[in-house]
């Protein structure tokens, strides 16, 4: 009796653990590998096996196709563009996870009011960060944008520019070389470049990203299949990202830098 009872419960513990395969890349690989193997997991039953992948684009499709159940790597206009032009199937937006902080920096200048008329500034040539690096050097009043400048729209959607700056697009990953050229007077660099640069977000930067209503669509999220959207274990992903444990980690390890965001899905089309 002793024994059945034994054999019971772990095939009971067995059969309740929920696998779930989570594809990331770069930084978030490793805070889902770290939680992966947390005591939270366990208590939660999650079985996650993390699936790194060199670009966001092969993990969305893969996604789409149900080779990945969960992704976690993407800002929420990276997430509108995709399933915009997507011939592989749609993804479903499962909720919010973080705001990472794109920085405005110099090596030459202590403040944005210091950069001289006519100077160059280094931004990234991929859309998605240039629109994101032109919003927020709209946003501290250095040039105005177009009514409808989008997710995905660049340096041609530039209504004013009353500086004359000059724009350099670059691989985004140069980002911490470049800031050191003494032609480039300021670069956009992106969070996690930055930190690989030695760089912190919070104190380095001339200016960053907030959370506000400016920045809701680069709040990044878990996204999976449209299939899924009923799914309510993957649900016990957010719970476990958003447990104080998990944030103690992150927090730690990231500096500070991989703001939490807790919001609900309204919060994209309007909502608070």
């Amino acid at each position: 009796m002793i024994l059945f009872g034994l054999s019971f419960t772990l095939f009971h513990a067995k059969k309740s653990t929920h696998q779930i395969t989570v594809g990331s890349v770069t930084s978030d690989a490793d805070i889902w590998r770290h939680l992966a193997k947390s005591h939270e997991a366990k208590i939660l039953h999650l079985d996650i096996n993390v699936k790194e992948f060199t670009d966001g684009q092969s993990l969305n499709v893969a996604t789409a196709q149900g080779q990945v159940d969960v992704n976690a790597f993407q800002s929420y206009s990276y997430f509108e563009a995709f399933n915009k032009s997507s011939k592989v199937g749609k993804l479903i937006n499962i909720g919010t996870t973080y705001l990472e902080p794109m920085g405005i920096y110099s090596s030459h200048y202590h403040s944005l009011d210091d950069i001289p008329d006519g100077a160059t500034i280094a931004i990234a040539k991929d859309l998605a960060d240039e629109s994101r690096g032109l919003k927020l050097l709209s946003d501290n009043g250095l040039i105005k944008l177009d009514n409808h400048f989008s997710a995905l729209d660049g340096i041609e959607k530039i209504s004013s520019n009353p500086h004359h700056f000059k724009f350099q697009e670059i691989d985004d990953t140069t980002g911490g070389r470049v800031v050191k050229d003494p032609k480039i007077a300021a670069v956009l660099i992106s969070n996690s470049v930055s930190q690989a640069s030695g760089l912190n977000v919070l104190k380095d930067a001339l200016a960053y990203e907030h959370v506000s209503s400016d920045t809701r669509d680069n709040i990044n999220i878990l996204a999976t299949s449209n299939k899924n959207k009923d799914n309510k274990t993957y649900q016990k992903l957010l719970t476990l990202y958003h447990s104080e444990s998990s944030q103690e980690y992150i927090s730690k390890k990231y500096h500070g830098t991989k703001t939490e965001v807790q919001k609900p899905l309204s919060y994209f089309k309007g909502g608070e």
